[in-house]
């Protein structure tokens, strides 16, 4: 399976589809998205193209490349290590000097938020098919908030589209067609 194309099938029938993330389709529509394989087999290999992504993404001009998704297989496939890595990934933020300036988001296929169960649905907004590290512009996070009523509320609503989902649902939205 190709990770790039899984992923943007996600991204396109889950994240779009479903409407998880309502600033997602304009970006891609525009093809304003990076996509970004990284080869690392190993975290300080990651943090590498994590430096270099970073960098790539705040010297560059946002109506060309808005986002970047770096999609790593072949690393952090535990869900708790990618977890612990993210505070890594934080602070690379902060030792380039970005932090306010970009931000990274998270999507593993083992995702889990605190105070729910490994197999509750509701952890699927964040599941994506490999560990994904999402660079996003702090600005046009800012101007797609200040354009979306009540983005505070996309986090429950999510939350409850997949409960009504439900799993037979989610494999229903994320499977590819025949």
């Amino acid at each position: 399976m190709d990770p790039l194309a899984a992923t943007r099938h996600w991204l396109e029938a889950a994240v779009i589809g479903l409407n998880l993330c309502p600033f997602a389709k304009a970006v891609h529509t525009k093809d304003r998205i990076r996509w970004v394989l990284s080869p690392a087999t190993d975290t300080e290999a990651l943090l590498q193209d994590l430096l270099r992504e970073l960098r790539f993404l705040d010297e560059t001009d946002p109506d060309e490349v808005d986002t970047t998704l770096l999609v790593h297989p072949g690393v952090l496939a535990d869900f708790l290590d990618y977890n612990d890595f993210l505070d890594i990934a934080d602070a690379a933020l902060v030792e380039l000097g970005l932090d306010g300036v970009l931000q990274i988001a998270s999507f593993h296929p083992d995702y889990q938020f605190a105070g729910t169960e490994a197999g509750d649905v509701e952890n699927c907004t964040n599941r994506s098919p490999f560990p994904t590290l999402h660079l996003l512009r702090e600005a046009s996070i800012d101007n797609a908030v200040a354009a979306f009523p009540d983005a505070e509320a996309i986090f429950e609503r999510n939350q409850e589209t997949l409960r009504r989902l439900g799993w037979a649902g989610w494999h229903t939205a994320v499977s590819k067609p025949d």
